[in-house]
């Protein structure tokens, strides 16, 4: 019988968001987990991270931002409870160093950090066939985006849905993921992470990754809005500014969706106006192959740009963006 791996590999093309609609998995290889286990482990992360973790539910899963003591973002994640462990998934590639800094900051408190992916795999499913498929092996899914369940086959998450559809995250053992990769294969188009990360995009989800790394103050991404900060909290690392930001309103900035019509358009590339085109009015916080020949990515920039609608990529005379709708309102709240 091949693995999990071998049957999840991913095709060598990009797949469209049509593709996606109806129906796909993929293997989250770029996706880290930090399992904080210990009694101390709630407390702990609600003093450093941006949303409410003490009253984390059982069958909560919470976007939070890690800031630095000037509110940037240092890494973005999803989180929720395992047991009695709590689960922070991020970029994989900010884990090593997120872990440390989080890790050095724990002092007396009794909680400890260690790699929550060592012996499972975390798996994407969305689009219009996703749900079938997953009631195969499980009797009830969960009900709303941001909620989870656990089974003996493993955790599912629900996170935000994409292309009209809900998503799910599966993380099970490497043997759960052995018995179920030929019926996912079999019934879903399989896709690479790139797939997952054009979800995300078409959900407003933004990712931090190392080229956005203290770029942004969680207003700019859109992290209040998707319910990643809570301003009812103590404090935490930049918390006075992030609370600055939502009531003095000096920000002025947002994240929009848009069509760039270049493929080597990434994160970090900054975006241009016709009206300034010696200071960038904003950058790109992700993007993904969208199968034509372009990106679909998130930008972030100045709500003046945004409302003038002319915006171009890596300079003022580059590319255009062309702007989406946006799966949830930019209450702009003069951020």
């Amino acid at each position: 019988m091949n693995t999990w791996n071998q049957v999840l590999a991913a095709p060598a093309a990009a797949v469209t968001p049509a593709v996606l609609a109806t129906g796909f998995v993929t293997h989250l290889a770029d996706t880290g987990i930090i399992a904080f286990t210990g009694e101390e482990s709630r407390s702990f992360l609600h003093s450093q991270l941006t949303n409410d973790v003490e009253h984390l539910g059982e069958r909560d899963v919470r976007l939070a931002g890690y800031c630095t003591p000037k509110g940037r973002l240092l890494a973005s994640f999803l989180m929720w409870r395992d047991g009695d462990a709590v689960l922070l998934q991020l970029a994989r590639e900010l884990q090593p160093a997120i872990q440390k800094r989080l890790q050095m900051f724990v002092l007396r408190a009794k909680t400890k950090a260690s790699d929550a992916l060592e012996g499972r795999v975390l798996l994407g499913i969305g689009g219009a066939d996703g749900e079938a498929v997953l009631r195969t092996w499980f009797d009830a899914l969960p009900e709303a985006p941001y909620t989870k369940l656990d089974h003996p086959l493993g955790t599912l998450l629900r996170v935000a849905d994409a292309f009209g559809a809900p998503r799910y995250q599966w993380l099970a053992t490497s043997q759960a993921a052995d018995t179920v990769a030929a019926e996912l294969a079999a019934r879903l188009n399989v896709a690479g992470t790139e797939a997952w990360r054009l979800a995300d995009i078409h959900a407003g989800v933004p990712l931090v990754t190392a080229a956005t790394q203290e770029q942004f103050v969680p207003q700019m991404v859109n992290l209040e809005l998707l319910g990643g900060v809570n301003f009812k909290k103590g404090c935490y690392p930049g918390q006075e500014i992030v609370a600055r930001s939502q009531y003095l309103g000096k920000l002025k900035r947002r994240t929009a969706l848009a069509t760039i019509d270049d493929a080597a358009i990434a994160a970090g590339t900054e975006v241009f106006t016709p009206a300034d085109p010696a200071q960038p009015c904003g950058m790109v916080v992700n993007a993904a192959p969208n199968g034509a020949g372009g990106v679909d990515a998130l930008v972030e920039m100045k709500l003046e740009a945004l409302e003038a609608g002319v915006v171009h990529a890596g300079s003022a005379q580059g590319p255009a963006l062309r702007f989406q709708p946006m799966p949830y309102v930019l209450d702009k709240l003069d951020v």
